[in-house]
């Protein structure tokens, strides 16, 4: 199932994150780092999958 998340992670960062934390301060993060910069927030939204 992590797979699926980060493949998802990779095209839509904040769907990957909601899916593995749902709303929260990483969901949050995430989706200003994906705002400020796609490239961020899909490095934010890997970490946050592969550490929980």
């Amino acid at each position: 199932m992590d797979f699926f998340r980060i493949l998802i992670a990779i095209f839509i960062p904040p769907l990957g994150v909601f899916l593995q934390v749902g709303i929260g301060t990483d969901f949050w993060i995430n989706l200003v780092l994906t705002f400020l910069g796609y490239v961020p927030g899909i490095i934010h939204a890997v970490w946050v999958i592969v550490r929980k």
